[in-house]
């Protein structure tokens, strides 16, 4: 596990900031008739225009055959997470449910976060499952203060889920981030309290909930990243860094859109 240093937690609050910006001016463009090519040059724009650089676009990771082809992650009801945007892109269409996932560098620092938004208006259960997942992100980051331990945050993200007929991706989960998009502790998003690494000041960790309307079941499809549903059913993905510290947990890329 990566402690961070007051120096990098300085530059992981900017980080989060711009990160936090750039989503909410992306979310903005989500629309019918949006390509999800058009949301990627909107990402490279945006993000480009705070001076930072993009953390996924040739990012590999452990188990990939090539590196990730695009900046922003764009993935369509059934697909539940990476979806490429620039490969084959799709036309949002109205009552779509479309997740954002992005990570972006500012001076050496990685951060990473993700919301699940409508395209215009949608059905009654993608916006219980969208609300659902985002109230599991909540109580995944109440649980994440020093003294507590990883477990904590699984446990309390699986219990946000309890009774809603939703299920859980158990196969994905979060983890640290800082120096590299993906570092020690793994998080998942089913747990028992009590159990895994301790949490200390200076962690900064990446917690993401992911939930399907039908079964957990999900296949990587052969484009080599793109995880979707197995049963075609719609899936929401909800995702933010945060710093822990002894005075409380800061959450780094909260958008202007969740403080107002």
């Amino acid at each position: 596990m990566t402690i961070h240093t007051a120096e990098e937690r300085a530059r992981a609050l900017i980080a989060g900031k711009h990160l936090g910006e750039v989503l909410d001016l992306l979310a903005e463009k989500v629309a019918p008739g949006v390509s999800t090519s058009t949301l990627e040059d909107l990402a490279n724009e945006y993000i480009e225009a705070r001076g930072d650089s993009t953390a996924f676009k040739g990012y590999t990771p452990d188990g990939a055959a090539r590196p990730y082809p695009a900046t922003l992650c764009v993935s369509v009801n059934e697909e539940v997470v990476h979806g490429i945007p620039n490969e084959n892109p799709r036309i949002l269409n109205e009552g779509d449910i479309v997740t954002l996932d992005l990570g972006l560098t500012h001076e050496g620092f990685i951060v990473d976060s993700a919301l699940t938004v409508a395209v215009g208006k949608t059905d009654q259960r993608s916006y219980e499952l969208m609300d659902t997942t985002r109230a599991a992100l909540a109580a995944g980051i109440a649980a994440a203060k020093v003294g507590n331990r990883i477990g904590d945050i699984s446990y309390a993200i699986e219990q946000a889920y309890e009774g809603s007929g939703f299920s859980i991706v158990k196969v994905l989960g979060g983890h640290g981030v800082g120096a590299a998009v993906h570092e020690e502790p793994w998080i998942s998003n089913v747990g028992y309290p009590g159990t895994g690494e301790e949490i200390v000041a200076g962690m900064v960790l990446a917690l993401e909930p992911i939930a399907n309307i039908g079964k957990s079941a999900v296949v990587l499809r052969p484009d080599g990243y793109t995880y979707a549903t197995r049963d075609g059913s719609r899936s929401a993905h909800f995702e933010h860094t945060i710093l822990v510290e002894e005075s409380g947990t800061t959450i780094l890329t909260l958008r202007a859109s969740e403080a107002s």
